[in-house]
């Protein structure tokens, strides 16, 4: 059979389909080997239990929390947790106050992190900073007029004092480190080494001391950058902060409107910084990857690429001409992130086209948290973890066995009609589902390794309505072969051609039922999502097993004596089925038929 030039192509595409089947499994077994992936898919929370994280806002003196910021916090969370997978986690909230978070497993910490942070990034110009670390000033050494020594490691070294600030007349000293990271530039241009600096004032002989303007100045501030923002409460409080503490920014207030007293995520530095002059609501888009090389190749810089809206571009462009003309450290701008500076780099050119990256100490996957979470909004309020509990699954094993009961029910159910209705051709749809059950076992498999995808009860339940769609592709098939051969074609003619009229209904059937499940999974929230994801795929792998393995399978079975002979038992029977001709004969590769009845004409010839 497998010499016939008829059936050359269909094995072809057979062989097409066990090539991406094994390469499948391949790819299984390896992650299974060499990664954290199973053999067994994952379960969801209903089936396999969890982890419930309680979260109760952070309110400040008699504030209180409104049902709209409840709700939009819940929205966002549940954004958050949708972008790690399919997981089936659930969001809800109790009480009017506080949001409570099931996911299935147990969660990383960092995972318990990104869902819980407000992640509310900001853009503030820098107008004074020092050493994160309040320490002691050595004495018996002082600089008069020179530049600190030591080695710039981004904390101050060596013997000199600890730098001053900026005064009000525009002198400046060296920041902590004067080697500031070019982490804040323009997405396709890579910044220049270090930082310019300016001349050092003399050294002091005390704590680094913004310098505030004159006594009795009512003058108001002219800009963000200007430094009669600096407050003698501001002096007090940036002397008095040691970011080495733990805690020190806890109950911190973040005001938009007012400047901030803050350190750098690493205590390196501290800072007064400027009023929000870019909100984390312009953000259009964040997307987290590898910085590229000047020859277009990537490097092994983790950034995160930001693109503002329009009014968020012309924000950032007119804080960067600004900045660009001022001294060091006024010439700098904080990007922070829940009030604490992620970096806080030099402006060195004014950025008009509202594109820009980040970097910083980020790996790849911390790149793409902080990313998802700008991209879906910050949470309107602040949230501490109040309790964390392990959950049972409310269904359990014997939920799940009822469930593969009722898959097996159904599909001995399909095979007793397929090979009551189609006989032997049955046989085809039995082999297609089993081959779609083996692709959907290993997809599910692989996207609970690579998507955390996690089968609950509503996603065997889209698997058991699976069956019933992936025979009616198949019934669609025969029933198309089968009207050809009623109207007196060969059946290899009327496999081909029944195949082209049934294709187009598969595809349109197919079509609706993937639809459906993509709009149910978009507007749908937890267990709602398992049962749509689970129908889109099985659609799909539907699809796949109707043109890889039906339609070439029935092509070389209608090249065989059995099937393409007509057989009572083949599903095929010309005489079973009403066709036109009745009799027939089998000649060698296909069905040749004639007319059962013949008028003579004249000449003694049939018509």
């Amino acid at each position: 059979m497998a010499t016939n030039p008829y059936n050359r192509k269909p094995l072809k595409v057979l062989a097409g389909l066990a090539a991406v089947s094994i390469a499948l499994y391949g790819l299984l077994f390896a992650a299974v080997t060499w990664g954290d992936a199973q053999f067994k898919p994952k379960l969801g929370l209903d089936l396999a239990g969890g982890t419930q994280l309680v979260l109760a806002p952070r309110l400040v003196g008699n504030a209180k929390v409104s049902s709209d910021q409840l709700n939009q916090a819940r929205d966002i969370i549940v954004q958050r947790v949708d972008a790690n997978g399919v997981a089936g986690a659930e969001v809800t909230t109790s009480g009017g106050r506080n949001i409570v978070v099931s996911m299935p497993g147990t969660p990383p910490k960092a995972t318990e992190d990104a869902i819980r942070r407000s992640s509310q990034m900001q853009f503030r110009p820098v107008l004074a900073a020092a050493p994160g670390t309040n320490q002691p000033v050595p004495t018996g050494t002082s600089t008069t007029g020179g530049t600190p020594t030591g080695t710039a490691t981004g904390t101050a070294t060596g013997t000199a004092t600890k730098p001053a600030v900026p005064t009000a007349t525009g002198a400046t000293t060296t920041k902590a480190g004067s080697a500031v990271p070019g982490a804040f530039v323009r997405a396709t241009t890579t910044p220049a080494a270090g930082a310019s600096t300016t001349p050092a004032p003399t050294a002091t002989t005390g704590a680094a001391t913004p310098t505030t303007p004159a006594a009795g100045s009512t003058a108001a501030p002219k800009d963000a950058s200007d430094l009669a923002q600096i407050t003698p409460a501001l002096t007090q409080e940036f002397q008095a902060l040691d970011c080495a503490k733990d805690g020190v920014l806890d109950g911190i207030v973040d005001d938009p409107a007012k400047p901030l007293v803050t350190c750098s995520d690493t205590g390196a530095e501290k800072y007064i910084l400027g009023p929000v002059e870019v909100r984390g609501d312009q953000i259009k888009d964040a997307v987290a990857g590898y910085q590229p090389l000047s020859n277009g190749q990537p490097s092994n810089i983790v950034e995160i690429r930001l693109s503002f809206n329009s009014s968020g571009t012309k924000a950032f462009g007119n804080v960067t001409k600004r900045l660009v003309n001022l001294e060091d450290p006024r010439n700098r701008f904080a990007v922070t992130l829940d009030s604490q500076v992620l970096t806080a780099p030099t402006a060195q050119a004014a950025i008009l086209d509202g594109q820009a990256s980040i970097t910083g100490s980020f790996t790849i996957e911390s790149a793409r948290d902080l990313a998802n979470q700008l991209k879906f909004g910050a949470l309107p309020l602040s949230f501490d973890l109040q309790t964390r509990d392990e959950i049972s699954p409310t269904l359990g094993s014997e939920q799940l066995r009822m469930g593969l009961v009722a898959g097996v029910i159904g599909f001995a159910l399909v095979f007793l009609y397929s090979l009551g209705q189609y006989r032997a051709l049955g046989l085809v749809t039995v082999a297609s589902i089993v081959i779609a059950a083996l692709l959907t076992y290993v997809a599910i498999a692989l996207l609970g390794w690579a998507q955390n995808f996690r089968l609950d009860m509503a996603g065997v339940t889209g698997l058991i309505v699976a069956i019933g769609v992936t025979a009616d592709s198949f019934i669609v098939y025969f029933e198309r072969i089968r009207d050809e051969v009623r109207e007196g074609r060969p059946l290899r003619a009327a496999v081909d051609t029944g195949w082209r009229r049934a294709r187009r209904t598969i595809l349109a059937a197919d079509g609706v039922n993937f639809l459906a499940a993509f709009v149910l999974y978009l507007l749908a929230s937890s267990n709602v999502r398992g049962f749509a994801f689970t129908l889109g795929l099985t659609t799909l792998i539907d699809l796949l097993v109707v043109v890889l393995f039906t339609h070439p399978v029935v092509a070389i079975l209608s090249s065989t004596k059995f099937f393409g002979g007509g057989h009572r038992w083949s599903g095929l029977d010309p005489q079973r089925l009403g066709a036109k001709t009745n009799r027939a004969r089998y000649a060698g590769r296909g069905r040749v038929a004639m007319p059962a009845t013949a008028s003579a004409t004249s000449d003694g010839s049939a018509l």
